[in-house]
């Protein structure tokens, strides 16, 4: 939802005039799906900081189409503490719902209200207020009951593993993030909508054909009468914006991308067992291991024109967030790597701002982590043929 990446860094390595063109791009990590996931929960695309120094996840995920759903009328000019702010719910308290939780509350235009996860108050505000990657809750975090209090304000907690007895209506939380990897098909959220959820929107790929919405792509396609909604996966946010770029100027006959990405919470830390994917039993922190990902596939949803043109495939690396990209596409028509910065540099300041960036300094891991766009293009000048979308 998402908005997110820190999101899609591209290295355009190797732009071969009229034929091939390698790109590569930094994927989003959990707190980019998070901004895309408070997109989707109707957060507007004007408000793109984010707390603990999280930035504007880039693309922030995928929603803004919820607003459609007439929220963002209610929302205008109202303070948080406003009875007109959006009320968000999370379902599932993991590396993206924290993250969800830490923008929602720095967010004037959301109010979180209801969090649902497995854990106790005291557990979840040790999470809440310390994270690896983004450093400590920066506002305070208490517990009060079975209750959090961030920043003074209460927000209420249930612990039940069946949707249908989360008490979203009871706590006024409409637009909700299901962000526990489980729920992930119109079917499965019925419970979440008897509940009181009035639109769900899942924090990753759906398992149905449920809507995806990449922010930036295809937002426009939202219906207000869309029930639930996907907002893809980081990979998918990081990869879509530049898809869009290089096959509305250029056509993408066929492409194969590569993705160089982060550890996750599935992978152990010593060598374990993993009966489905032995090689993804490994080690993470000392292992490069092959993976299969389907967010080439997925690209195709939001950008239907590459339907069937382009697969790929994953490297589980041993590092903890920001993820890279590599794309390599045989276009329709001939161009040079100076004319694709150009291009990527005037959508990044037109129709893409806030999406898509664009500049020429040499990033690395560390700065891609708060970006506060969707994607950045990166021209490189002592890389002749090179460029990063980031």
């Amino acid at each position: 939802m998402p908005s997110a990446m820190e999101n899609a860094a591209v290295l355009f390595g190797g732009a071969v005039a009229g034929t091939a063109l390698t790109t590569a791009f930094v994927a989003p990590g959990p707190v980019q799906e998070a901004k895309a996931v408070l997109r989707a929960s109707g957060y507007s695309q004007a408000s793109q900081s984010s707390s603990s120094g999280m930035g504007a996840m880039a693309g922030m995920g995928a929603i803004a189409g919820l607003a459609a759903a007439g929220v963002a009328g209610k929302r205008a000019g109202k303070s948080r503490t406003s009875m007109q702010a959006v009320g968000v719910g999370i379902n599932g308290f993991g590396r993206i719902g924290r993250q969800v939780a830490r923008i929602a509350m720095k967010d004037p235009e959301t109010e979180l209200k209801l969090i649902n996860a497995s854990y106790d108050a005291d557990y979840l505000a040790y999470m809440m207020k310390y994270d690896t990657i983004h450093g400590k809750y920066d506002g305070t975090v208490e517990v009060d009951g079975d209750s959090l209090v961030v920043d003074g304000q209460k927000i209420a907690l249930s612990h039940t593993r069946d949707p249908a007895e989360i008490p979203f209506s009871e706590h006024g939380a409409e637009y909700v993030c299901e962000s526990t990897g489980v729920f992930l098909t119109t079917d499965k959220v019925q419970g979440h909508l008897k509940a009181g959820a009035k639109k769900v929107i899942f924090s990753a790929p759906a398992k149905d054909d449920s809507h995806t919405i990449v922010m930036g792509v295809n937002q426009d396609t939202y219906d207000p009468s869309m029930e639930c909604v996907s907002c893809a996966s980081c990979t998918t946010n990081g990869l879509a914006p530049a898809v869009r770029v290089l096959n509305e100027k250029w056509g993408i006959k066929r492409g194969l991308m590569t993705t160089c990405h982060a550890m996750t919470a599935s992978q152990p830390t010593v060598d374990g067992t993993s009966k489905k994917d032995w090689r993804g039993g490994r080690a993470g922190p000392g292992n490069i291991i092959p993976s299969s990902t389907g967010a080439a596939k997925a690209v195709a949803k939001v950008i239907p024109d590459v339907k069937g043109k382009l697969t790929g495939m994953a490297l589980r690396v041993p590092t903890i967030d920001v993820s890279v990209v590599d794309l390599t596409v045989e276009l329709e028509k001939e161009t040079t790597y100076e004319e694709i910065c150009a291009e990527m540099k005037k959508r990044s300041e037109g129709d893409m701002k806030g999406f898509l960036g664009y500049t020429d300094e040499a990033l690395d891991l560390p700065h891609l982590l708060h970006l506060r766009c969707q994607g950045r293009h990166h021209a490189r000048p002592h890389l002749r043929e090179g460029c990063v979308l980031v």
